[in-house]
């Protein structure tokens, strides 16, 4: 048995729990819309193509936003495309999934399901191979009210009154070679400026995102954050970051560590950022919003794309199935995001549906949950109030990857209003339990309203369409407090999850 240990306290705050640290991702790319979230073949499907049970299910992850439509795919698109009668729209090539995107699904179709699902949209604009007016003409058509070309052609096309997006992403990882019109960091710069002072002119409380290095493992980061904002501090609220992690060739042990990755990166971003700062002589923080994040096996066939003459509608893509390590890494990954609110102010799982996704679907068919959906769904639900800074005390495990860890994670939120507080926390350890002891004398009166614990002895158990729920959150009957601390048992590679309550 391990012993480990945190403190709970108040007095520790982070900063708020911000709603916008559930967002998710929507990208034209393989069958994350089409049939995923649009699918007029599904039983559920509604009067516009939808798929009532994908709704129900994003409902129930607690989506607070979504980027859309890209993504690599946004710097090859044409947002007019996507207008007016479907009958009329023109199908194109989509260089970066070599596809075919016959835009049967635009602006409005994506603003309507938005709607429904209950999410905040997040807007990308296209910086690879379009500018500064196709942008412009992009938030005239959403946000104007009307008497204007694009604005009177949003309302001819049945939206009378304009949507209101707040937030927008100025490209999508303009660093990476990869990416269609991709740019220097000083190209990428100035053309972000230009773009963000000009939609300003329509919209001045617009909240502009930046975009920042495209993994923490670029030749340019940090050097690239810093001449982007070097060109950008005044007219952008956030920088970007994107992160995905996979177990390497048989290392559990450095996967379960992933979170230390992540801490890392958002530190060394706001090192960056605020060095920018300090530079401009101005009071003004950068904030990141880490719009691109989960477990993706990059190298696995699932996301090898079509080749040569292929290019087919919606194929599959990126449809990696996840096991019990990969939600307990997702919720580490929780974790690190939820531990650093101070400055991260927003972020996107990678994606919702069908692609790296916490939801799937059968074409025409069923929509089921895989594994990593859980973590989410309880933290989204869980965590309100504000998040408490807590200090691990833990025996270390060594990894490849990332040296000494320890084999607890864990991070507390607390409702000033209610009195709620709530312990996320993890096991790394893939063969011992791990005694829990949470000094809860800093709140006293407490007793546990629920406790659940998400592992398997077999760490590779993935859901499927007949089977999601065999490994679902269950009660951990170990959860008790006593002279004021709070104790529990957490299975080997396990997501945890206690609310504690008067």
């Amino acid at each position: 048995m391990i012993h480990a240990s945190i403190a709970v306290d108040p007095a520790f705050r982070v900063g708020p729990v911000r709603r916008r640290t559930f967002g998710s991702f929507v990208e034209h790319l393989g069958r994350c819309v089409y049939t995923g979230i649009h699918d007029p073949a599904a039983a559920s499907a509604d009067e516009d193509g939808f798929r009532g049970d994908v709704i129900d299910l994003a409902r129930e992850l607690g989506i607070s936003t979504i980027r859309y439509p890209g993504g690599n795919f946004v710097s090859g698109y044409r947002w007019e495309d996507g207008i007016g009668p479907v009958t009329e729209r023109p199908r194109r090539l989509d260089l970066a999934w070599h596809s075919t995107e016959p835009n049967t699904v635009g602006v409005d179709e994506f603003m309507r399901w938005s709607a429904k699902a209950g999410t905040e949209p997040m807007m990308a604009v296209n910086l690879g191979t379009r500018g500064v007016q196709e942008a412009l003409d992009l938030l005239e058509y959403c946000n104007v009210e009307g008497g204007t070309y694009w604005s009177d052609r949003r309302r001819a096309n049945g939206a009378e009154r304009p949507y209101n997006i707040r937030m927008w992403c100025l490209g999508n990882e303009m660093d990476g070679p990869w990416q269609v019109g991709a740019r220097t960091a000083d190209e990428y710069g100035r053309l972000a400026q230009q773009t963000a002072l000009a939609m300003r002119m329509i919209d001045p409380d617009l909240e502009l995102v930046a975009c920042g290095s495209s993994s923490s493992m670029m030749p340019t980061f940090g050097e690239w954050e810093r001449t982007v904002l070097g060109h950008t501090y005044e007219s952008v609220d956030y920088i970007s970051a994107h992160a995905y992690y996979f177990e390497d060739d048989g290392d559990l042990g450095s996967f379960l560590a992933s979170a230390v990755d992540m801490d890392h990166f958002v530190e060394s971003v706001i090192a960056a950022a605020d060095l920018v700062r300090a530079q401009k002589k101005v009071s003004k923080r950068i904030h990141i919003s880490f719009d691109e994040w989960n477990v993706w096996y990059q190298h696995r066939a699932e996301s090898k794309s079509p080749t040569g003459s292929d290019w087919p509608v919606a194929p599959v893509l990126l449809e990696d199935r996840y096991n019990v390590a990969d939600a307990v890494v997702v919720g580490g990954l929780l974790i690190s995001l939820l531990r650093h609110t101070d400055r991260v102010h927003a972020a996107s799982l990678a994606q919702l549906v069908n692609v790296i996704a916490p939801i799937m679907t059968e074409p025409g068919g069923r929509a089921w949950r895989q594994t990593t959906f859980h973590p989410f769904a309880q933290a989204s639900q869980l965590a309100k109030g504000d998040v408490l800074r807590v200090e691990v005390q833990a025996p270390t495990y060594e990894t490849k990857r990332f040296g000494d860890v320890p084999l607890l994670d864990a991070v507390a939120t607390h409702d000033p209003e209610t009195g709620e507080t709530v312990v996320f926390a993890i096991n790394r350890s893939t063969t011992d339990e791990l005694a829990l002891a949470v000094d809860l004398r800093a709140l006293p009166g407490l007793r546990v309203l629920g406790a659940t614990s998400l592992s398997n002895p077999d760490h590779l158990w993935a859901a499927t369409a007949d089977d999601d729920f065999s490994v679902a959150p269950v009660a951990n009957p170990t959860a008790a407090v006593a002279d004021g601390r709070l104790g529990a048992t957490l299975p080997p590679v396990s997501w945890n999850v206690i609310r504690l309550g008067r």
